[in-house]
């Protein structure tokens, strides 16, 4: 059965975003997306939010881009066919490898968990992932913590009163500071 993965790039005092929703302190360096090719390579389906989906979507046509690097051309030949489910109140069509999700969260991970298939379910954007956790659906969380203090913004966790004991599976740093902390659900 696959697992469920939840990984993105935190603030050091755990936001996602910061106040004005704003994405520019977690650029990544070219360590640190290299990898999260490598991470994507592990990935069967990616299920996001509309907010994750719409920014992502750059994706779609930065392969046309002759400015772009040889890491940004290999995330996009992995990005661009890797099947994603997203989940919107609003939107109505979605584009390329995408489609929209047809069932409520816990149904439709049950039943990308049931499908033959390689590779993690990731499932992306922070509302999108505590509505998961809150149901009990994330198997691992992936967190890349990035050395800035944001003081306020959309929280990496959910801030509901519940326990949720976990195992340390990996960490690494890397050269421009940021941590990464894999850390698998104890069920």
């Amino acid at each position: 059965m696959r697992n469920v993965t939840y990984s993105m790039s935190m603030s050091l005092d755990g936001y996602v975003t910061g106040p004005d929703g704003g994405l520019d302190w977690g650029a990544p360096s070219e360590e640190v997306f290299r990898f999260s090719i490598d991470e994507i390579r592990g990935v069967g389906v990616h299920v996001m939010g509309r907010r994750l989906y719409e920014t992502m979507l750059y994706w779609e046509t930065a392969a046309q881009d002759p400015g772009l690097g040889a890491a940004e051309r290999e995330w996009t030949t992995l990005w661009n066919p890797l099947p994603k489910v997203v989940f919107s109140h609003t939107l109505t069509a979605v584009e390329g490898s995408a489609r929209l999700a047809s069932g409520g969260l816990a149904e439709e991970i049950g039943r990308l968990r049931e499908e033959p298939g390689e590779g993690d379910i990731a499932i992306g954007g922070a509302t999108l992932a505590a509505e998961a956790a809150a149901l009990g659906l994330i198997d691992e969380y992936r967190i890349r913590v990035c050395p800035v203090l944001l003081g306020g913004g959309l929280p990496f966790f959910d801030r509901q009163e519940r326990r949720v004991d976990l195992e340390l599976v990996e960490t690494r740093t890397f050269d421009s500071g940021v941590v990464f902390l894999r850390h698998r659900v104890l069920r």
